[in-house]
Parts: C-alpha cells; sequence; structure tokens
C-alpha cells in the first residue's frame, strides 16, 4: 500500500470511527425517555439497560487500557454506563 491509499484508508477510518462515536453516543442518551418513563410510574424492563451499562463498562476499560488510549471509544461508551445504571436504578422506582 502506497502512502496515498495509505492516508485515504485512514481519513475513512477517522469518518467511520467519528460517525460510530455520535451513533452511540444517541443510542446511549435515547435511555433519556425510558428513565422518564421510570419515574412517571410506566417502568421499562431494566434487563436491557444494565446489560448495555455493564457493556459500555468494559469498552471504556478497553478503551482505557490500551497501550494508547481510545478516546473515542472512551468517549463513545461512557455515557452508556451513566445512562444505563440511571434507566436501571429507575425501573425500580415507583
Amino acid at each position: 500500500m502506497n502512502k496515498e491509499e495509505f492516508i485515504k484508508r485512514l481519513y475513512k477510518a477517522k469518518l467511520v470511527g467519528n460517525t460510530a462515536t455520535i451513533a452511540c453516543l444517541v443510542m446511549y442518551t435515547s435511555y433519556i425517555e425510558q428513565i422518564i418513563s421510570n419515574l412517571s410510574g410506566h417502568p421499562v424492563s431494566p434487563v436491557q439497560p444494565i446489560c448495555a451499562a455493564i457493556n459500555a463498562t468494559l469498552w471504556v476499560a478497553y478503551g482505557w487500557v490500551k497501550p494508547e488510549k481510545d478516546w473515542p471509544v472512551i468517549i463513545a461508551n461512557f455515557p452508556g454506563i451513566i445512562f444505563g445504571l440511571l434507566t436501571f436504578i429507575t425501573a425500580f422506582v415507583h
């Protein structure tokens, strides 16, 4: 692979990574609706949010322990810990 191909590939990887980071942030902030539903007396199942929180925790840990911290992975998944746990906890508030 020559230098020009490498640069094009690197640009595409950055574009996909940035898009995936945004999609992940949107996915986790969508829990706000479920949190509101839980607090309004219409609880949702707590299983999916706690699984998402565990998954997000593992991805944040992975991004953190890599020799070079993987900030897109950390940034994209950190809200999943917060919103997943909040959704899980509020599922039990009646």
